[in-house]
């Protein structure tokens, strides 16, 4: 089993950066990928960026040079620097770990940017 716990969400003015950080622990293995979707109030939950142990990352192409993950391996911890921020990126953030055979999601953190 393996437990993800996010922070940093809140509320910032459009422009402005926050940073998310999520922490697994439990059963991980690598190699795995860990990332960000996000889910916004009436809509499908929608892929931000993700991240492999090796290194590789893709992001989505609405945050494309705006935002920034990154991870640390012996902590298990992937974070999100997002810059630059719009009121469109309001959503609730969630951390995803995909080691081999498990998907595991954490509770959610809320981003809200004001216009």
């Amino acid at each position: 089993q393996v437990q993800l716990v996010e922070s940093g969400g809140g509320l910032v003015q459009a422009g402005g950066s926050l940073r998310l950080s999520c922490a697994a622990s439990g059963s991980i293995f690598s190699p795995n990928v860990m990332g960000w979707y996000r889910q916004a109030p009436g809509k499908q939950r929608e892929f931000v960026a993700i991240m492999a142990t090796s290194g590789s990352t893709n992001y989505a192409d609405s945050v494309k040079g705006r935002f920034t993950i990154s991870r640390d391996n012996a902590k298990n911890t992937v974070y999100l620097q997002m810059n630059s921020l719009k009121p469109e990126d309001t959503a609730v953030y969630y951390c995803r770990i995909q080691i081999p055979g498990n998907v595991y999601w954490g509770q959610g953190t809320q981003v809200t940017v004001s216009s």
